[in-house]
């Protein structure tokens, strides 16, 4: 009956344990998943401002008007931007992934010290045995006995393990290289949100000076309709002008607002925080790079380049492991400990060693099926490796063209406004003089507000570009210091 009970209860046991297995293995299956679906949002040339990297985890709110410059932008998306917060834990989740890998190499050690009291009752076997006299009791017992030993396995030679162990080291790598990645990725996020915010206000201040001239505009023209010196078609025009200036002035201020909302999402602001952008206009002129420095400079220091090198490099492995698993393996058992009727009577050092040698014959196509889907990764991850090679090199080119073409454009756009603004003085002191009307005035005005727009659009194309090519190279945190001193 106690035997009975005994089975029993480690009948439950194993059900439990072959439960929780399963779902421990269900668990992996989920963060590998998850993993391989988030690890696509770091590689690649993803938008600047789109998924994981828009968003953030927010801090605590600030009291007051929080100043924020573009390097504290960036200092802060590096500790809240969500897509870096991600990258971190795909770290940890391929640290554990090398750590299963190693224990299928590296040895176990448990103990299990039982002691059993059992009482048998052999006519539950069928067994009954009679002579006359002279009987055989059908019930045995009750008698006790105990082992208590420590017990250790480990394979002495599996070369599958081996390489699998050595394509997780290398997997592990590949996050490593990938989370410095996504920190370039954060910094461009962050730089496009920052510059597009600082477009945005500067586009108010220049359709405010708009709204002004165009204001004064309508009192000279309201005067001299008063004074019966211009028709009144002059005055309902110089208004027309007025009021489609504030119409820009509201969708102007309205971008601003969206664009810090922007802003402090990309870089983990707490909600409704209030600040201000201290750098307004950042131009500093950008020292020559030849392509071939450029191109030296990105291939050493690209992290998603060394992150794919890494896997080809555990694809490798991955592959050598499969094709090694007709190979034999080697393990060893042992166990050591004391055994007898009693813990303190009748007790005796027992142990056990043995060697197996495991000899694969014929496994049902499983080692082909296994080398046809690494073989078919390891092509993957090349293929992967040589199409991220020639797109560091036309990153690096078009942020180089981009800058020297934005430089351009920043001294032609810088000269156009000086141009139109002694354009729009002269109409102005000729409508004064009552020598033209208010179509030359607008068509003045026109001019300044698309020479205006010109210079902030190729100076933001300018910035950016800089930042561009610094995530080109690899080297976004640093390259933001030495672009932008």
């Amino acid at each position: 009956m106690i035997r009975r009970k005994s089975f029993g209860i480690l009948l439950v046991m194993a059900v439990v344990a072959m439960a929780a297995g399963a779902k421990a293995q269900g668990m992996q299956s989920s963060v590998s998943s998850s993993q391989s679906s988030g690890s696509s949002g770091f590689s690649g040339a993803a938008a600047p401002a789109g998924g994981l990297f828009s968003g953030s985890v927010p801090t605590q709110p600030v009291s007051g008007v929080l100043p924020l410059s573009l390097q504290d932008a960036i200092d802060r998306g590096l500790k809240q931007n969500l897509g870096l917060l991600l990258s971190n834990s795909d770290i940890h989740s391929a640290a554990g992934q090398r750590w299963q890998q190693l224990a299928a190499i590296l040895p176990h050690v448990s103990a299990s010290p039982y002691i059993d009291v059992s009482q048998v009752n052999l006519a539950e076997f069928g067994f009954s045995f009679s002579a006359p006299g002279f009987t055989i009791p059908s019930i045995v017992g009750p008698f006790s006995y105990f082992d208590a030993r420590a017990n250790l396995s480990d394979s002495v030679f599996d070369w599958s393990a081996i390489n699998n162990t050595h394509a997780a080291s290398e997997r592990l790598s590949a996050a490593r290289h990938t989370y410095q990645d996504a920190r370039d990725l954060v910094v461009l996020a962050v730089g496009y949100a920052y510059l597009q915010t600082i477009a945005s206000e500067a586009r108010v201040d220049t359709v405010q000076a708009q709204v002004d001239t165009a204001q004064a505009l309508y009192n000279q023209a309201a005067d001299q309709v008063s004074a019966g010196t211009s028709p009144q078609i002059d005055e309902l025009r110089a208004q027309v002008e007025l009021k489609t200036r504030q119409q820009q002035l509201i969708a102007a201020k309205n971008d601003v607002e969206i664009q810090k909302l922007s802003l402090a999402r990309t870089i983990g602001l707490a909600a409704g925080q209030q600040f201000n952008l201290t750098d307004k206009s950042p131009y500093s002129p950008f020292e020559g790079m030849t392509v071939d420095e450029a191109l030296k400079r990105a291939y050493a220091s690209r992290s998603d380049f060394q992150a794919d090198m890494a896997d080809v490099r555990a694809a490798e492995y991955a592959k050598r492991a499969a094709e090694a698993e007709r190979y034999p393996t080697l393990a060893v058992t042992a166990d050591y400990g004391v055994a007898g009727r009693h813990p303190s009577t009748n007790s005796h050092g027992v142990f056990d060693f043995r060697g197996t040698l495991n000899i694969p014959i014929f496994q049902g196509g499983k080692v082909h099926g296994d080398e046809a889907v690494a073989d078919a990764q390891l092509q993957q991850s090349r293929d992967r490796l040589e199409n991220l090679r020639g797109q560091i090199d036309a990153d690096v080119r078009t942020a180089l063209l981009n800058i020297q073409s934005a430089q351009d454009q920043v001294s032609v756009a810088q000269s156009n406004i000086a141009l139109a603004q002694q354009t729009l003085a002269q109409a102005r002191d000729r409508f004064s003089a009552g020598v033209t009307n208010t179509v030359e005035v607008v068509q003045a005005e026109e001019a300044v507000a698309s020479a205006n727009e010109n210079y902030i659009s190729s100076l933001y194309s300018y910035n950016y570009a800089k930042i561009s090519l610094a995530r080109a190279l690899g080297t976004a945190e640093t390259g933001v210091k030495e672009f932008f001193k």
